[in-house]
């Protein structure tokens, strides 16, 4: 089913029972594994819908075409992340208590570039039963498989951060997704009155570990990384440290923080040793703590 809306994200679903399969696109694989209950999953692929002359500082108009599969593992369970039978199951335990209190609200990840929260989005929605959606494939799927860094460069930041904002909206107005935002998407004020719809958690990680893991990745996809020369990894580091100065208040504004500093402590463990469904558990239980002093605070 498709509706035709101008100017925005168009949203279409229809069951499909077949095992969910990878696709040339880099989507998720999902195995099949016996005795595992069904769970409904989105796989979004995104077209560019032309307009009339259309000016290249304008938005550009974005059909998503979700179509929803009869998942019969997950992604921990089919062996596409590393995580132990212990792990899987607190994971299911502690999201079990979490999705009373969500009651189907969207969950948004906010934190700078390479905080992880892709990774952690993929295996939170699995988690809980929800949909994953991630902001910037979105984007760069709706602008003709266009790269962010490419998008930038072309149209400029702000061509960027408009389509951006439609995006969160769109999203914004459906249920059970978790979202992978940009960076960036935290800088605009109207972004969060999308966001605040569901429940954001911040992905806070200490500047110095992110820099080792973006540069060991590669700067070339980080459009917001290529003005400086010199040591890649110091540039990194000190733009990094930049962005975190005029970011550092805004992404304050999410309803839970996960700070890996903290979990490092607590485990004993350098912040690199740290696992994705570790930083899952956190964000599961820091969503708990806000949702129940959510909670207590209307009923007094």
């Amino acid at each position: 089913m498709e509706a035709r809306v101008s100017q925005s994200i168009q949203l279409s679903s229809w069951i499909n029972s077949d095992n969910v399969v990878r696709k040339p696109s880099g989507l998720l694989c999902f195995s099949e594994k016996r005795n595992v209950k069904p769970r409904h999953r989105i796989v979004v692929s995104c077209h560019l819908q032309p307009r009339k002359a259309a000016r290249s500082d304008k938005r550009v108009e974005l059909k998503v075409s979700c179509s929803s599969h009869n998942v019969q593992a997950s992604v921990l369970e089919s062996g596409c992340l590393s995580a132990s039978i212990d792990e899987i199951e607190t994971l299911k335990n502690k999201a079990e208590e979490v999705e009373e209190y969500l009651d189907g609200r969207c969950v948004y990840l906010v934190g700078m570039m390479g905080s992880g929260k892709t990774t952690v989005g993929r295996i939170l929605a699995e988690t809980l039963g929800y949909s994953f959606f991630d902001c910037d494939r979105l984007i760069e799927q709706a602008v003709g498989g266009t790269t962010v860094a490419e998008i930038f460069k072309l149209r400029g930041e702000n061509f960027f951060r408009d389509n951006e904002t439609e995006v969160l909206h769109k999203l914004s107005l459906m249920h059970r997704l978790v979202v992978s935002t940009g960076g960036g998407a935290v800088v605009r004020p109207i972004n969060w009155r999308h966001m605040h719809k569901g429940v954001s958690v911040w992905l806070d990680v200490p500047l110095e570990a992110l820099a080792k893991r973006i540069t060991a990745e590669g700067t070339k996809s980080r459009p917001l990384l290529h003005e400086e020369s010199g040591d890649i990894y110091d540039k990194t580091l000190k733009r990094l440290t930049t962005l975190m100065e005029t970011r550092g208040e805004n992404y304050a504004n999410a309803s839970a923080r996960v700070q890996l500093e903290n979990i490092a402590l607590e485990r004993e463990k350098d912040i690199c040793h740290i696992t994705p469904t570790e930083i899952t558990l956190e964000v599961l239980i820091q969503i708990e703590n806000f949702l129940k002093h959510q909670e207590s605070v209307v009923v007094l």
